[in-house]
């Protein structure tokens, strides 16, 4: 199941990087493609659905990102 968010506070590919590498630590989540075009723009592959809140859960391991919905 794919879903697109944005999150906030992506600046470089550094912050890529360490997003990913965060959000991918998460069993339930398969993989994180975040953009930089348009920024912080992301598509996350899930075994089973996770809410906003789950997500940004486990992004509060980072300081600095917000992660919001983005309609299909």
């Amino acid at each position: 199941m794919k879903q697109k968010f944005q999150i906030n506070g992506i600046s470089c590919g550094g912050c890529v990087a360490r997003v990913k590498k965060t959000l991918e630590e998460h069993p339930n989540i398969e993989k994180a493609e975040i953009f930089l075009a348009p920024k912080g723009a992301t598509r996350i592959t899930m075994n089973e659905a996770l809410s906003v809140a789950d997500l940004q859960k486990q992004l509060d391991e980072l300081n600095g990102y917000t992660i919001t919905e983005l309609n299909q």
